[in-house]
């Protein structure tokens, strides 16, 4: 499943083409993805010029001068195409710009979902209900993590992972933030000492900025827009490295095990 990192390589790579464009053609190619597209996607976004692109969790956000936002997330296997020479059987969703460009939202799987937002109720849509704050731009502190993680039994890892914590954040990136950070992915979080959430703070936001100046992970068919893969997937330290030695010069070598169904990678040597 595409993570933050290439969500907000998506999105960045939507701007360059979307930004101050007016929509002259929405067209859904067939009735839904994991959910119905909204029955009046089109009549509300042609004509319509795009003001503003964002982020929010793993959802891409498209405003427009109507006042309208397309939320849209890529499921396990969307991305956009953009200037596609010929269509695909999975470009659900397509978009034409005023300057002749084409944009076509593909998703072969069909988890990814697109809905339509009035603007100034993004922030009360039931899907971002609940969700913590994003883990870039500063929030999070080796303070805010004490206070959250204080008396807090469950593994550092899971609470991680859930998304009222900290919203976006996934598997794969905290996997790597906790090895950064010398953590032990298996420790109760309210046990974890001040110098190391200190660290941990530092750590997701650099592993996530890392990631998106790679341009994400090449994991399964993840491409960005221009057809470009990720490929930050070279530098993992710790995910999808089973039996490999550490690269944080210990000598030891990287395990997995499973977390709440998800698979843990990490160094026993180094993180504690």
């Amino acid at each position: 499943m595409p993570e933050l990192p290439e969500v907000e390589t998506t999105v960045r790579g939507l701007e360059r083409v979307l930004l101050g464009r007016r929509l002259d053609r929405v067209e859904t190619r067939r009735g839904d993805l994991r959910r119905p597209f909204p029955r009046d996607l089109g009549q509300r976004l042609t004509g319509a010029r795009v003001v503003a692109l964002g982020r929010r969790a793993k959802y891409g956000l498209v405003d427009t001068d109507r006042g309208d936002t397309m939320i849209f997330h890529l499921g396990m296997s969307g991305r956009w195409r953009i200037d596609p020479a010929e269509l695909d059987k999975h470009d659900h969703l397509l978009l034409a710009t005023d300057d002749g460009r084409r944009l076509a939202l593909n998703d072969p799987r069909r988890f990814g979902s697109v809905d339509l937002v009035e603007t100034g109720a993004v922030a009360d849509w039931p899907g971002f209900a609940g969700l913590g704050p994003e883990p870039l731009g500063g929030a999070i502190t080796g303070l805010w993590l004490r206070k959250r993680f204080e008396g807090r039994s469950a593994a550092v890892k899971l609470l991680l992972l859930d998304q009222r914590l900290v919203a976006g954040l996934g598997n794969i990136y905290v996997c790597e933030a906790l090895f950064r950070a010398r953590i032990d992915p298996r420790k109760a979080a309210g046990k974890v000492g001040r110098p190391k959430l200190d660290a941990l703070a530092a750590a997701i936001p650099a592993v996530l900025e890392d990631a998106i100046r790679a341009g994400g992970s090449t994991l399964r068919d993840f491409a960005a827009p221009d057809g470009e893969l990720g490929y930050f997937s070279k530098s993992f330290d710790v995910y999808g490295r089973e039996g490999e030695p550490c690269r944080g010069g210990c000598g030891g070598a990287v395990v997995r095990i499973v977390q709440g169904g998800r698979s843990t990678f990490y160094c026993p040597r180094c993180q504690r």
